[in-house]
């Protein structure tokens, strides 16, 4: 990843060096944690405040915040010409959020949930990636089916606006934090420097486990398909982990589906309009990444909807098709060809 590396040309530190990776990956390590527990308390303090529901904050404010990686590293491959990696980028961080991410979750805290909040989420996020499947046919993406996805995202934030608006509480609400000047200012406070700190760390985290894991001998093909592609997904990763952790299921869902979202309908036409208005899309992202990434979403959601809980069993078939999927794509790569390549 680009920033990282930047800083530490910056600090003159040698990239190669085993030292001093080990060092930044203890320190990415650090901050990831330490940020994930500032970001989600600041992130329930808000919704609490506020009185808008955990599971729309995570939608959106924390969303926002921990999709930054996705955004920065396909913007800079896209600039660069790599439209690959912006692409795989992009789509495999839905899939890890969802096939892994997501599934831990579950596996760790099946929760009930309210259809309201995820029926319309869901489908739209389930809209997006079918949309994008379709409209990757031709191996490419235009620019009006760029904007298409932009019409998603916009009715997502509307709908959010709207959710958000008709369940805040009234001002003298029972058990509503106090949010005077001082404390609106801490958590504000909080908020951005462990938004900061878990972005910061994922950076380090996966230029320096990729550094520590060519000196051991790792494949750069199975360092790709692991260490790079979770990596973007890491903010989300340790938002959902601290979550559970501090029992708040709803903040960690509306996390993973608003970060989806965001993934799918901004990030690609973003990189779409870098490009020049036209983004290529190759064979292996166009009829296996993006079906794989549809199919682990109409699990997750299409079951949730109807029974109203996140179960287990979701968890397990998710993890082990993203398993699977990443099985594939390590073997073929280790024989020198991808699929559909």
């Amino acid at each position: 990843m680009e920033i990282s590396a930047r800083a530490a040309d910056l600090l003159s530190i040698p990239s190669d060096n085993i030292i001093f990776a080990v060092i930044l990956f203890i320190i990415g390590i650090f901050f990831i944690v330490k940020g994930g527990d500032v970001f989600v308390d600041a992130a329930t303090w808000i919704a609490e405040a506020t009185g808008i529901p955990k599971f729309v904050i995570g939608a959106t404010i924390v969303s926002f915040a921990t999709t930054l990686p996705e955004l920065l590293v396909s913007a800079i491959a896209a600039m660069q010409g790599k439209n690959d990696m912006a692409i795989g980028n992009a789509i495999g961080s839905v899939t890890a959020n969802v096939g892994l991410i997501m599934s831990i979750s579950i596996l760790c805290m099946p929760a009930l949930v309210k259809r309201k909040e995820v029926a319309f989420k869901g489908i739209l996020m389930i809209c997006a990636v079918a949309a994008l499947f379709v409209f990757t046919q031709n191996l490419s993406l235009s620019l009006w089916q760029s904007f298409v996805l932009i019409a998603i995202f916009a009715v997502f934030m509307v709908e959010n606006i709207i959710t958000g608006k008709s369940s805040i509480i009234d001002e003298d609400g029972d058990g509503k934090p106090d949010v005077e000047g001082k404390v609106l200012l801490k958590n504000i406070a909080k908020f951005v420097i462990g938004a900061a700190g878990i972005v910061v760390g994922a950076d380090l985290l996966v230029d320096n486990g990729t550094v520590i894991a060519k000196s051991v001998g790792v494949s750069e093909a199975i360092i790709g398909v692991t260490i790079i592609a979770v990596g973007t997904s890491l903010p989300e990763l340790v938002t959902t982990v601290t979550a559970i952790v501090k029992k708040q299921s709803e903040l960690s869902i509306g996390n993973i589906i608003g970060a989806n979202i965001i993934d799918l309908t901004m990030i690609l036409p973003i990189c779409g309009f870098i490009t020049g208005g036209s983004l290529p899309v190759g064979k292996q992202s166009a009829y296996f990444d993006i079906a794989i990434c549809m199919l682990v979403i109409v699990i997750a959601i299409i079951p949730t909807i109807i029974f109203k809980k996140l179960s287990r069993w979701q968890g397990a078939l998710m993890i082990c098709i993203y398993i699977a999927y990443i099985a594939v794509l390590v073997t073929n790569s280790s024989m020198g060809y991808l699929p559909f390549g």
